[in-house]
């Protein structure tokens, strides 16, 4: 261990912030007394909640032994408002966010959670902002492997002949043209600033709404892509007559691309194992990396090196000729560990553990500053934010400390006020129960709330571990409770004021190999409400 003022941290740790403090232009020292504040101001508190939690346990355990065979009623709501696991509801309000980028804000579209300590998965969720329909479809059990048609090693134009059909049906059903369909094209172009679709028959035509065109790209050959945009997601047409796909398409279409992975959580919890200097600083550095632009992985693939960067953004000219550019890489979100985690990569002076979301609150921040101050090539916020997602909250009052964590963290690197944001995971059943608090505690600084079966479950079975005989999991999926928190989540954030402002999410797919059933079923989270829903793959993120 290394002394760093009134802390004594790994070395591996001490060097990376070393390096990430010369990048920020902020001292080193400075780094370290600010965690020593943290940790001497908020540590107490935080110690002080999680006895919080075992208390109110302790107390709920109690009470389903002395009632043991007799119904619940009104007596369990009362007991728990009586002990302070129910809080007061307070009056009406709708938050008050500011500095959110539209990703968050606006567009609806799947998420990514990926390990951070994995730089080559960290950038493909980077880089899944655009996605291939065509290899989406391909490669997966959307298009069914039948006689004749299955995927194989090389390219099967049975099988490519499916995967087009499906994507002109899809671009009749999103982009529908004025008459025909998009199979029927035999050519695309701009005219006048519009886009115009020659079909098999001879005549023209354009897109039903003249306003789902965007822009284009030119090449050599003429019109190189054309784009296409629906409910603030674009679609890029990518012509070439002479690839082997073009080949099969009458308008040479060789690939469909959508705008997919809006946004991207790097996940420091989870999906990491990252306990010690070493780990953490692994961890952080792929952060850093992400926030500089220069993170890349190089691995084999098929007997082939494969290099990784990020990708850069995408340039178009509008229907008038004018240049613009759309973002190329997912707007990203990091997640911290929760503030039950205690770490030893960094100690008090005493040899004290301190909280690990500390650590991490006052480290990534550090690595994101350069971006924050737009001194990056790959800027992620356009507006100066940082978002971080907060897992495993019990209660506004671990919400209240996250949100004074931020602000700590915020005095001690010289960001600006509310430059970090908060994505509260409603994960724990003392926050579903006083979400509307919780939410109420960071109001100003909340971009996002969202459901997680597997963590919200497992708080339902362990607080109510007394009370008796839980159902088996497949079956809690159908439980009335279970319907409850996610509408009521839903309700709430509605009511808060999230609709423009904030996302409203739901969890993950766990089934990474069943695509065709993610085709089917979940459009179930934006009918129930969600503008965000989180998929485990860049192709499922496309789907």
């Amino acid at each position: 261990m290394v002394s760093v003022g009134r802390l004594h941290a790994e070395a591996e740790l001490v060097a990376l912030v070393q390096e990430l403090a010369g990048v920020a232009r902020v001292a080193p020292e400075a780094v370290w007394a600010g965690l020593a504040d943290v940790v001497e101001s908020l540590g107490p508190r935080n110690r002080a909640l999680l006895a919080r939690r075992d208390e109110l346990q302790g107390r709920i355990d109690a009470w389903h032994t002395a009632q043991a065979g007799q119904p619940e009623g009104h007596a369990y709501e009362s007991f728990l408002r009586e002990i302070g696991y129910l809080v007061e509801e307070g009056p009406r309000f709708a938050i008050s966010t500011e500095g959110v980028d539209r990703e968050i804000a606006e567009v609806a579209g799947p998420q990514l959670v990926v390990p951070l300590d994995n730089a080559r998965y960290a950038l493909n969720a980077a880089n899944a902002r655009w996605g291939s329909l065509y290899d989406a479809l391909y490669g997966t059990d959307v298009i069914a492997d039948l006689p004749g048609e299955e995927a194989g090693d090389a390219y099967n134009p049975a099988r490519g002949a499916r995967v087009i059909a499906y994507a002109n049906d899809f671009l009749d059903s999103s982009v529908p043209l004025a008459e025909g369909s998009h199979a029927a094209v035999v050519e695309y172009g701009v005219v006048d600033g519009h886009l115009t679709a020659r079909l098999a028959g001879g005549q023209s035509t354009t897109l039903r709404s003249a306003d789902q065109f965007a822009g284009y790209q030119t090449g050599a050959a003429g019109i190189a892509a054309i784009l296409l945009r629906r409910h603030g997601l674009h679609i890029e047409l990518q012509v070439d007559r002479e690839h082997q796909v073009g080949q099969q398409h009458p308008a040479g279409v060789k690939d469909v691309l959508l705008e997919a992975a809006v946004t991207a959580i790097q996940d420091c919890e989870d999906s990491v194992a990252a306990c010690d200097g070493e780990e953490k600083a692994l961890v952080y550095r792929n952060w850093a990396g992400l926030m500089s632009g220069v993170l890349t992985a190089d691995f084999m693939k098929g007997g082939e090196r494969m290099h990784r960067r990020l990708e850069g953004d995408r340039e178009y000219l509008d229907g008038s000729g004018h240049p613009f550019v759309l973002p190329g890489r997912a707007l990203l979100l990091v997640r911290h560990v929760g503030h039950h985690i205690y770490t030893d990569a960094v100690t008090t002076a005493d040899g004290e553990q301190i909280p690990e979301t500390f650590l991490d609150a006052m480290v990534t921040a550090l690595a994101a500053i350069p971006n924050l101050r737009g001194q990056t090539p790959y800027p992620n916020s356009r507006h100066g934010s940082m978002y971080v997602v907060k897992p495993k909250l019990h209660g506004p009052e671990e919400v209240e400390l996250a949100v004074d964590l931020f602000a700590a963290v915020e005095r001690a690197l010289g960001l600006p006020e509310r430059s970090l944001k908060i994505g509260i995971m409603d994960e724990e059943r003392r926050t579903t129960l006083n979400l509307k608090e919780c939410i109420r505690a960071a109001r100003d600084r909340v971009i996002f709330i969202n459901t997680g079966f597997l963590d919200r479950t497992g708080d339902e079975v362990h607080t109510s571990m007394e009370a008796g005989p839980m159902v088996p999991k497949p079956e809690i999926k159908k439980a009335a409770w279970m319907g409850a928190y996610e509408d009521w989540n839903v309700d709430v954030g509605l009511e808060c004021g999230f609709a423009g402002r904030a996302q409203i999410g739901k969890g993950m797919w766990a089934m990474p190999d069943e695509m065709r059933a993610l085709v089917d079923e979940k459009i179930g989270h934006p009918r129930a409400g969600a503008n965000c829903a989180w998929v485990p793959s860049p192709t499922a993120a496309t789907l």
